[in-house]
């Protein structure tokens, strides 16, 4: 992705957030005329799979451990692990193209 104030960089930012936003929400041509509107839904969406996956992982043993062999679980945990540090990182790049489409000027470190 371009990096913000590139010329056209909006452009690959809004299919990136759309990805992470329920299929459907392309239908929609508010997002495309108002790609902060899309960051901004989108980061709120992200937080909602991140609360869904917390209480997947907390609730996983009790809710099925009489139905799911040992083996299972455990891989039923691992995979919420990685889909959580998935989506964390996605919430985080939102989070600053948010940011970058409010006008916040990023300066790289060394």
């Amino acid at each position: 992705m371009p990096p913000p104030g590139a010329p056209g960089w909006q452009v690959p930012a809004v299919g990136w957030l759309l990805d992470h936003c329920p299929s459907d929400y392309r239908m929609y041509a508010v997002w495309r005329r108002h790609p902060i509107a899309l960051a901004w839904v989108t980061a709120h969406h992200l937080d909602a799979q991140l609360g869904a996956m917390r209480t997947a992982y907390r609730g996983l043993r009790v809710d099925l451990g009489e139905h799911v062999e040992p083996e299972g679980i455990a891989a039923a945990l691992a995979a919420l692990e990685a889909e959580g540090a998935r989506l964390l990182a996605a919430r985080r790049a939102a989070g600053l193209l948010l940011e970058a489409m409010q006008g916040h000027a990023f300066v790289p470190r060394l």
